[in-house]
Order: C-alpha cells, then structure tokens, then sequence
C-alpha cells in the first residue's frame, strides 16, 4: 500500500442476516437473502415515507 492510496474497504454484511456480503449477490450474503428482501419490498413491509397525500380515487374518464 502506498501512501497515496485509500485505506482497504471494510467488508460489508448482509443488511438481512448480517453475515458477511458475497461480491455476486452483494450487499446481501447469499440469494435466499436477496430474495427475502425484495419479499419484503414487495409485501409492503418497507415503506419511505412522504408528505405527499395518500393516493387518490381512479377518477373515470369520459
């Protein structure tokens, strides 16, 4: 390592089980686990709150 360089990353760990990340399915340590989080994506438990008002009535087009 020369002086110029950037410290090594530390390695990361799986946002789901906290095992280390795997690089083919990173940040998650295995697939089960990506899948699992987009499971959750999916099923409405994650959810980014907003300002913004609830969605509204289709409204018919005529």
């Amino acid at each position: 390592m020369t002086p110029d360089s950037p410290p090594p990353a530390s390695p990361a760990t799986c946002p789901i089980c906290g095992q280390p990340a795997h690089p083919e399915t990173r940040p998650f340590c295995s697939r089960r686990c990506a899948e699992l989080d987009l499971h959750r994506w999916l099923g409405g438990v994650y959810r980014i709150e907003s300002d913004e008002p609830a969605d509204l009535p289709a409204r018919d087009e005529e």
